[in-house]
């Protein structure tokens, strides 16, 4: 493989806003890959995958590189140089990479892998919660998997299309893709590409979730004509697929505190032609407590450290902080107590979050059903995803019943 000078430098340009300026990963490539109109598909897709590569194992090119935040622009080719040569690029002879220790690189990275913090790249008070929630080999091979590169899953829209017909679709665009036989409405792309280009996605037919998220509307168990509350709706991913099952029918009311994510999530609901969506800022307690006994189902997609998804957003890792955890439980804790009361009697709650640790999911659970605002509610079933297990994101998901 031949290292593009142009497409080297956009990459290093992309780590010094990651790394030093504290942006967002995704936000910073889709920027970068606006650089410059020659670029063809394979050109971007260097720069996506080689930028996501670095900031996924920071710590451990860092370490083999000897370099430490806040990284200067020549740290910055370091880290480049261990990456390139960790894959068996030859380097060429520019200033900024020349006497590349390529012995010594491959020599320290042999070293580093067998101790567990380095050779998945995370910070020590991350890797101890893990061990401390999950248990030693749990979490060993829990974090091995979410430092895995995640598939492009797609979920099909059956208001405007079934599975078989999408696939058709998506061939004669030249993608293919594969069935997902525990998930209904899945496909996986065999190749990655922008599928947001295609016809089939400005058509509607289909959205790009995960495949353990698609389960969660399934586990609300709705019908059609029911009343549903989406509590934290955000740009609506889940809100659509309760939609789509519901058939169009009954009411889904889509609440969230950002109103710019509610924004998104009408334009998303237009395309997929979802007609029963209305969307409520949550601006005062009003909103809410309008809404008390009165909604057959209730979704808390709680707000959580989004461990279980750091396979999409490996940029997380370096962000998150012990701080944020202990914060998040307390409105994960308080969203519970807050939102449950949407629910009329006799009506389900799912409690879900893309995290992987026991204190925000079933203990979370745990802990509402002892309180005075859980008295009235029992646990029907709860479901641990493991993206060691599955090999798509870490997910929970607790169905709750009101007496």
């Amino acid at each position: 493989m031949r290292l593009h000078r142009n497409l080297v430098f956009a990459t290093i340009d992309a780590l010094s806003e990651i790394f030093n300026e504290g942006k967002y990963a995704d936000k910073v490539i889709q920027k970068t890959l606006k650089r410059d109109k020659r670029w063809g598909a394979r050109d971007r897709s260097f720069i996506a995958e080689t930028t996501y590569d670095i900031v996924r194992w920071k710590r451990l090119y860092a370490e083999i590189a000897e370099v430490k935040d806040p990284f200067s622009r020549e740290n910055l080719f370091r880290l480049f140089a261990v990456w390139a040569t960790l894959r068996g690029i030859d380097l060429p002879d520019w200033k900024q990479i020349e006497d590349t220790p390529t012995r010594r690189i491959k020599g320290k990275f042999d070293a580093l892998s067998k101790i567990r913090k380095y050779k998945e790249s995370i910070p020590d008070w991350l890797d101890e919660m893990g061990v401390k929630e999950l248990g030693e080999e749990t979490w060993t091979k829990e974090i091995h998997a979410l430092n895995n590169l995640a598939p492009v899953i797609i979920r099909t829209n059956t208001l405007k299309a079934n599975r078989e017909n999408l696939q058709e679709i998506l061939a004669e665009e030249d993608i293919q893709t594969r069935v997902l036989k525990d998930y209904p409405e899945a496909l996986e792309l065999e190749e990655r590409a922008n599928v947001f280009r295609t016809k089939a996605f400005k058509d509607g037919n289909f959205e790009v979730q995960d495949a353990s998220s698609q389960l969660v509307a399934h586990f609300l168990n709705v019908e059609p004509g029911m009343r549903v509350v989406d509590t934290c709706a955000g740009a609506g991913g889940k809100t659509l697929h309760l939609a789509a099952l519901m058939e169009n029918k009954g009411q889904i009311i889509a609440l969230d505190i950002f109103g710019n994510k509610l924004k998104e999530l009408k334009r998303r609901a237009k395309r997929a032609g979802a007609h029963n969506v209305e969307t409520r800022e949550i601006d005062t307690t009003k909103v809410i407590k309008k809404l008390h006994n009165s909604a057959d189902r209730v979704l808390i997609d709680a707000p959580c450290s989004g461990l279980g998804v750091l396979s999409r957003n490996p940029d997380a890792k370096w962000k998150l902080q012990p701080e944020f955890i202990s914060k998040i439980k307390n409105t994960q804790a308080e969203i519970l107590d807050q939102y449950s009361k949407i629910l009329k009697p006799g009506g389900k709650m799912v409690y879900a979050t893309c995290s992987v640790l026991p204190s925000e999911n079933q203990q979370q659970v745990e802990n509402f059903l002892k309180r005075e605002e859980g008295k009235d509610f029992e646990l029907v079933k709860d479901q641990k995803i493991l993206s060691s297990e599955t090999g798509y994101d870490g997910f929970y998901m607790a169905l709750l019943q009101k007496k």
